[in-house]
């Protein structure tokens, strides 16, 4: 099977790269930076790409790469940090950028020769997206200049003859326009890449992971009823069949009727389904406790108490399996990225947990390529295009400290705004959609009377991968008919105001 390499030197976005790569149907795996040119030989790639990062390739403690790599004879791909690696290794010379005109951050205007391999059958002037502070004021020697932007004479350089490529901006966020047609032309113009991968066979090589790993223990499923940790359930299930035992934990801040809607999906499976219901047992742990960070902790150490405890009912099970997408894990602070909220099943994680390992067999999937997954093991469509919702459930769309009525309200106003968008049809168009109680209250007047109740915010975006995503643009008379229904048929909620922020600087959900 055709491979590529991704060595990651710490930037925030790095694993899109991957993302774009697996769209070309090429596979790749990605590594740290510091993997050796020995392990590089035996892994064998027909192509290497150097990521982005945060760092300065000419201070003393920036990462580098074995300059060895570079007598391997592999193409190699550098973006942003990953450029000026290459510049800074081959004979060039990267600086601060002298002036603020230099550096470049955002979509910016690019021209590409079109003559190069990388730009090849792409127009002559496109939007890139850039982010960085640094220069290169000398390119190194065998090395063209292959784009340029009006404040950077050199947007991309390139050697043929060693087939050496590197880019300032970054083809994989959707921003730069035909940035995933450049990395395409870097897999097969340049690596001779044939398109060998597919989902079917990322499930193939995951169940055989699973089977070597598991071997005869026994597995214990954290199981939500939400996509991804259905989509691991299939996965697990395939693997290892009755080894596989899961436990769906109602903490009482499910959407409404989701608890029992999920027990009856997974009746139907011939797997081992155990329900613990344990609202009384969260609620008390989140009372009086209003900091988000504080209540996605709370959360992941309660479930992680949960599951040791169903485990030790069941007897001698040896792993705890979550169904983590690599969402989960960048946001919740990878190697040098920033903890930007820890999520319940990464970041949330309780210092010692009582199993031998945690599995989760799709921590390098993006949310698209779980569904993706998902057809793939045969699950019934519904469930592969359910509403992503969070493990801390309506924990994190209450602002501030959370209580039975709180969730009884969130519940009744948040099934109005998911039902009456499934009516217009806005569900086909829409990625995710939900309400947030907030703690602001505010002035109004019902039945020629003043009331002083909650404002409650109404959130749709639209995204590819949910590492980005915009405000979706739902028509003012469904939001019109929304707003009426739930302050009418809701009690304590008298306003309804609409988030029309993007991520970032959002993020999808607000805490």
């Amino acid at each position: 099977m055709e491979k590529v390499l991704i060595l990651d030197f710490g930037g925030q976005y790095n694993q899109l790269i991957a993302r774009r790569v697996r769209e070309c149907n090429v596979y790749c795996e990605v590594h740290p930076y510091t993997m050796t040119v020995e392990a590089i030989k035996a892994y064998s790639p027909i192509g290497i790409i150097f990521t982005g990062g945060p760092g300065s390739v000419y201070e003393d403690d920036s990462p580098q790469v074995d300059s060895a790599v570079f007598g391997l004879g592999v193409p190699v791909l550098g973006i942003c940090y990953g450029c000026q690696l290459l510049a800074h290794n081959l004979g060039g010379r990267v600086t601060p950028a002298q002036n603020d005109s230099a550096r470049e951050y955002g979509k910016t205007e690019t021209w590409y020769d079109t003559s190069c391999s990388i730009f090849k059958g792409l127009p002559e002037k496109g939007i890139s997206w850039m982010s960085h502070g640094d220069y290169m004021a000398k390119i190194p020697v065998g090395f063209q200049l292959t784009a340029h932007s009006a404040a950077c004479p050199n947007v991309a350089i390139s050697d043929d003859t060693r087939r050496f490529y590197g880019v300032q901006f970054h083809p994989e966020v959707n921003h730069t326009a035909y940035g995933t047609q450049m990395i395409r032309n870097f897999l097969y113009e340049v690596c001779g890449a044939h398109g060998d991968w597919t989902m079917e066979d990322y499930k193939n090589t995951a169940i055989r992971r699973i089977r070597e790993r598991v071997g005869s223990g026994k597995v214990l499923l954290a199981l939500s009823g939400g996509v991804d940790s259905s989509v691991c359930a299939a996965l697990l299930a395939e693997a290892i069949g009755s080894q596989l035992t899961c436990v769906f934990v109602d903490h009482g801040l499910m959407r409404l009727n989701e608890g029992d809607e999920v027990e009856q999906a997974f009746s139907k499976w011939s797997i081992n389904f155990i329900r613990v219901n344990a609202e009384s047992r969260f609620l008390l742990k989140l009372a009086g406790e209003a900091e988000p960070e504080c209540k996605r902790k709370i959360i992941g150490e309660e479930f992680i108490r949960v599951f040791e405890e169903e485990a030790k009912k069941i007897g001698a099970v040896d792993y705890l399996a979550q169904g983590t997408i690599y969402p989960d894990v960048i946001e919740s602070g990878a190697g040098t990225a920033a903890v930007i909220k820890s999520h319940h099943n990464v970041g949330g994680l309780p210092e010692y947990v009582d199993f031998k390992e945690i599995i989760e067999p799709l921590n390098i999937l993006f949310k698209d390529e779980v569904r993706q997954l998902g057809r793939a093991l045969g699950l019934p469509e519904y469930l592969v295009s359910r509403q992503p919702f969070p493990g801390p459930g309506l924990a994190i769309r209450i602002i501030g400290d959370i209580t039975k009525e709180k969730a009884d309200t969130l519940r009744q106003a948040d099934f109005i705004f998911r039902d009456e968008i499934a009516k217009a049809g806005q569900d086909r168009c829409l990625s995710q959609y939900f309400a947030v109680l907030t703690n602001t209250r505010s002035v109004g007047v019902m039945g020629d009377g003043r009331t002083y109740d909650y404002t409650l915010a109404l959130r749709a975006v639209t995204t590819d991968d949910f590492m980005t995503a915009d405000w979706a643009r739902v028509p003012y008379d469904v939001l019109d008919h929304i707003s009426r229904r739930i302050v009418n048929e809701v009690h304590d909620i008298n306003r309804i105001v609409y988030d029309i922020t993007s991520k970032p600087p959002a993020t999808v959900e607000w805490e």
